[in-house]
């Protein structure tokens, strides 16, 4: 993809770094770069040797959610909303809850609206002590989108998830981390550093036990205890299946590091 693509593509050994890159918009949404966005994470799923996937923004934001000025209607027209949610943004979410590696949000600036909720679909987020998160939608008179009133919830708990998406005020990165929002906050200066570091370590790690621990986690949400005891010994026969398995038990009784492939077979 060339330099003016709405979103730049980087492999690196074991991962990718996919930027969202509309630093003007303050990589806000629109039909082409949500185009480029789900044809560079298929690349990456396609990929054998794509053990991780970093998302990252351009410029001073990360993302704000859909560009309002690219679906403004006329005085007299009527938008009715849902067709970009249904197309794009629903299915965003869950390709990025069900890849078979780990994502990682390496936010560095606002993140708002669905750019928030994108980022909390991501596996680990890491933010700039720069950055912020905000449940923007109900100051234009709309409703938390892009799973927004399903993780808020489930990652602060009710009193603090109404408090966020009814007032739609800003929460710092620094407080996003505290709260358990986020995984971590970091110095500006370091924060692709932090991110690039634990992309290596997926890059080496037992990818397939990675995606039945990701299956399992999104499974836990809805599943009774009984439900998810049944499904973590199914996942714990699979998992011992690997070679990776094999591999980190010969590797522990030999004393030495383990040589992680990321292979099904």
């Amino acid at each position: 993809m060339t330099t003016d693509s709405p979103i730049l593509v980087e492999q690196r050994t074991g991962y990718r770094v996919i930027t969202f890159n509309r630093p003007d918009k303050l990589n806000a949404f629109n039909e082409a770069m949500h185009l480029a966005l789900r044809k560079a994470i298929d690349d990456a799923e396609a990929d054998e040797s794509c053990r991780a996937l970093l998302i990252t923004g351009a410029g001073r934001g990360f993302c704000t959610g859909q560009d309002l000025s690219d679906r403004l209607a006329k005085p007299d027209e009527t938008v009715v909303l849902g067709g970009a949610l249904e197309a794009h943004y629903n299915p965003l979410v869950r390709k990025l809850r069900d890849l078979p590696f780990p994502v990682i949000a390496s936010v560095n600036g606002v993140a708002a609206g669905a750019g928030c909720n994108i980022a909390l679909a991501c596996d680990i987020v890491i933010a700039s002590l720069k950055a912020s998160f905000i449940q923007s939608f109900a100051r234009v008179g709309l409703v938390p989108d892009s799973g927004g009133t399903w993780f808020l919830p489930r990652l602060v708990g009710d009193a603090r998830a109404r408090g966020l998406a009814l007032l739609a005020q800003e929460l710092s990165a620094e407080k996003a981390a505290s709260w358990g929002l986020i995984w971590r906050a970091v110095d500006d200066e370091v924060l692709m550093h932090e991110a690039a570091r634990i992309c290596e370590h997926f890059a080496m790690a037992p990818t397939q036990g990675l995606a039945l621990i990701k299956q399992a986690l999104n499974a836990s949400a809805t599943n009774s205890l009984d439900a998810q005891l049944d499904l973590e010994r199914d996942f714990q026969r699979a998992a011992s299946l690997t070679p990776d398995y094999a591999e980190g038990v010969r590797a522990f009784m030999e004393k030495r590091k383990a040589n992680f492939t990321g292979r099904k077979k």
